[in-house]
């Protein structure tokens, strides 16, 4: 088993990374790091990568990063979100915070060189990386040979689902019995998914096309639309 800690923001694919990585692959996720950088939905990102943390008994660190609020001038932190599903450059500029991926593996890294992790698991996907430069496999294997220099350890970043779109990854969530209602994907703060942002409105077709039509009920109640 490879010792290994998981960027887990709360959302769908971090949640599958980390459930498909326990049943199907050597890395023994240890610690789960989740980011407070005054996102909309912080809180409840924080409560349900909690969750999902205490359910495949890994430990969980919140991580504060609160200049980076104030550097943050997209609708994630400030204004709001757009309600319609653009899914390309411009749509990804609106939700784009500050070299947001690097920094959070780059401080996943430290914690590697201090207590001796060897791998990084991140929720990359394809879907995401048609719009979203730091979810392509040039952005992994880049990361991972900076690593080779910056750190001690060297760790390697790896993106169990970066080859698969969002329907497969719900596919392999309901297989594996992953606990989709731990998922929290909104843009819009709430105490269930708006079910009209982009992350909604991916996570909702998603669902249909696997029949989840409890886990839409469950997350988006009569905000779906």
């Amino acid at each position: 088993m490879s010792k290994s800690i998981i960027l887990l923001s709360g959302g769908l694919d971090s949640l599958v990374t980390l459930g498909y990585s326990k049943k199907h692959t050597n890395y023994d996720v240890e610690l789960a790091l989740t980011f407070n950088y005054g996102q909309k939905t912080a809180q409840a990102e924080i409560e349900c990568a909690h969750k999902a943390a205490d359910y495949y008994n890994v430990e969980h660190k919140v991580i504060n990063l609160d200049w980076l609020k104030d550097i943050t001038n997209t609708a994630l932190v400030r204004g709001e979100v757009p309600e319609r599903d653009l899914n390309t450059k411009e749509s990804a500029a609106q939700v784009w915070v500050p070299n947001r991926n690097a920094l959070f593996l780059n401080i996943a890294a430290a914690f590697c060189d201090s207590f001796g992790y060897e791998f990084i698991l991140y929720g990359a996907n394809k879907d995401e990386g048609e719009t979203f430069s730091d979810n392509t496999e040039a952005f992994r294997a880049s990361v991972t040979e900076v690593f080779k220099t910056s750190t001690l350890v060297h760790p390697k970043v790896i993106a169990p689902l970066i080859n698969y779109s969002k329907d497969d990854i719900v596919k392999i969530a309901v297989r594996d019995n992953i606990p989709l209602d731990y998922v929290r994907s909104c843009y819009n703060s709430g105490s269930i998914h708006c079910g009209k942002c982009e992350s909604c409105q991916h996570l909702i077709k998603a669902l249909k096309n696997n029949n989840c039509y409890n886990y839409i009920n469950i997350l988006f109640g009569e905000n779906e639309n």
